[in-house]
């Protein structure tokens, strides 16, 4: 019982986790070399920083769920 309910926690942090990845953008890739903003990021505020505060608590939440 208690099994299931790690797997289903599990399932969950990873779901979320990707989508908080796919949610980040760079700006960086191949877009520069077709044309696209040139642009340098140094730091993160606001909202991105959240996410990417988010994706790390819910990969770190995998991995203890997983020990």
């Amino acid at each position: 019982m208690i099994n299931h309910y790690l797997q289903l926690a599990q399932v969950i942090c990873l779901v979320f986790a990707a989508f908080f990845i796919l949610l980040q953008n760079r700006g960086v890739g191949l877009s520069s070399t077709f044309g696209g903003k040139d642009e340098i990021y140094l730091t993160r505020r606001g909202l991105e920083k959240t996410i990417v505060n988010m994706t790390v608590v819910l990969i770190a939440a995998f991995v203890i769920l997983r020990l």
